[in-house]
C-alpha cells in the first residue's frame, strides 16, 4: 500500500497532484480528505489549502517478476526503461537516440530523432500509455517506487504550455459568458497542468469529473456558485411580501362605519 499526502487550493487539485506522483488513474486509488479548503477573508487572509491522502495498492509490485525481466534488470531505472522499450522500437522500425537525466527524484528519458511522432500519438496518448507500461515493468524490481517520465523532442513542455494557454483562454471565456467551461477528456498529467495553471485565480476554480479515460476538467466561475446560493436563500421573499395583494387596504375599508365618506 502506497500513501501520498498532498495539499492544494482545491480538493480536486490536491488529488490530481497525488495521482501524478503515483502515476495511476482516479479509479485505482482511495481518497481520504484530511482538511477541507478554506477561502479566507479579504486578500486571502485565513485561507487554507485542502489536504488529502491518496492510497494505492500496487498489485503489480506484489506479483512475481518474470525470469527474463530479472535477468535484464539493472540498478538504473533509466537504463531499464530503455531495455523495456527496445523491442517496441524494433517493432516500429525506429532507432531513436535518447538522453537519461534525473531531476527531483524523477527519471526523464527523452528521445530524439526522425519519425518519432508514432511514439507520441494523438495528443500524447501513445506516449502516456508507453510511460505507464514502462513504470510498471521497471518498478517490479525495486522496493521503493521510481518515477519515469518519457518525452519526445520536448513534447511534454510544449504540450504543457499549450494546455496552460488553453486554461487561461477558457477561464477568460467563462468570465465573459458567466458559464462553466467543460474541457475535453485528458490524462491525469494533462488535467494536473490545467489545475495548476488556474490554482491562483481567485474568481475561478477547477474540478475533474467522469471516469477514466473520459475524465475531464470543468472550469467554474466562483461568482456563479455564489449567486446560485444567494438565489436559493432569497427564494420566495418577494412573493411573500406581495402575497394577498391589497388585503390591508381592503381590511381598512371593511372597518369603516356605515356611511363614512371616502377622500375621493
Amino acid at each position: 500500500m502506497k500513501v501520498v499526502r498532498k495539499n492544494a487550493k482545491t480538493i480536486e487539485a490536491a488529488v490530481e497532484l497525488a495521482l501524478e506522483e503515483l502515476g495511476v488513474g482516479r479509479d485505482q486509488v482511495e481518497v481520504n480528505v484530511i482538511e477541507q479548503p478554506v477561502k479566507g477573508m479579504l486578500f486571502g487572509i485565513g485561507a487554507k489549502d485542502a489536504v488529502v491522502e491518496v492510497s494505492y495498492e500496487d498489485a503489480a509490485a506484489a506479483a512475481p517478476a518474470e525470469p527474463a525481466a530479472v535477468a535484464a534488470a539493472t540498478a538504473d531505472p533509466g537504463a531499464d526503461a530503455i531495455a523495456f522499450l527496445t523491442p517496441v522500437f524494433e517493432a516500429l522500425k525506429i532507432q531513436p537516440e535518447y538522453q537519461i537525466t534525473e531531476e527531483d527524484g524523477i527519471h526523464w528519458v527523452t528521445f530524439h530523432g526522425k519519425g518519432l511522432g508514432v511514439l507520441i500519438g494523438r495528443r500524447g496518448e501513445t506516449l502516456d500509455a508507453l510511460q505507464y507500461l514502462t513504470n510498471l515493468a521497471v518498478n517490479r524490481q525495486f522496493e521503493e517506487k521510481n518515477r519515469i517520465v518519457l518525452d519526445v523532442e520536448g513534447y511534454r513542455a510544449t504540450r504543457a504550455e499549450t494546455l496552460t494557454n488553453l486554461a487561461k483562454k477558457m477561464a477568460n471565456k467563462a468570465r465573459r459568458s458567466h458559464r462553466d467551461m467543460i474541457l475535453e477528456p485528458m490524462s491525469p498529467h494533462e488535467r494536473r497542468v490545467i489545475h495548476m495553471a488556474l490554482q491562483d485565480e481567485e474568481d475561478v476554480r477547477t474540478v475533474s469529473v467522469g471516469e477514466e479515460p473520459y475524465r475531464k476538467v470543468i472550469i467554474k466561475l466562483v461568482a456563479n456558485e455564489s449567486d446560485r446560493y444567494d438565489n436559493r436563500d432569497n427564494r420566495g421573499r418577494y412573493d411573500r411580501s406581495r402575497r394577498g395583494g391589497n388585503r390591508g387596504y381592503n381590511r381598512e375599508r371593511s372597518q369603516r362605519p356605515d356611511g363614512a365618506a371616502s377622500a375621493e
